[in-house]
């Protein structure tokens, strides 16, 4: 999942793409992975998501469109 391409269906302030920058260990390792941080290409400004947000095709495309 690491370094995944990720497109925004509705950029906000010139941020459209994006990479998995790193996954958010859980603090039990028993428990699922839920978040994820993504870095913006343009502006390499970090956020945390959910990473089951990322399937939501409303919100986001895989891959660079």
């Amino acid at each position: 999942m690491k370094l995944t391409k990720w497109t925004a269906v509705k950029p906000v302030a010139k941020q459209k793409h994006f990479l998995v920058s790193r996954v958010i260990q859980p603090e039990e390792p028993t428990d699922p992975i839920e978040l994820v941080e993504i870095e913006a290409v343009f502006s390499k400004a970090t956020q945390v998501v959910a990473w089951r947000g990322l399937q939501d095709d409303s919100v986001w495309r895989q891959g660079w469109v």
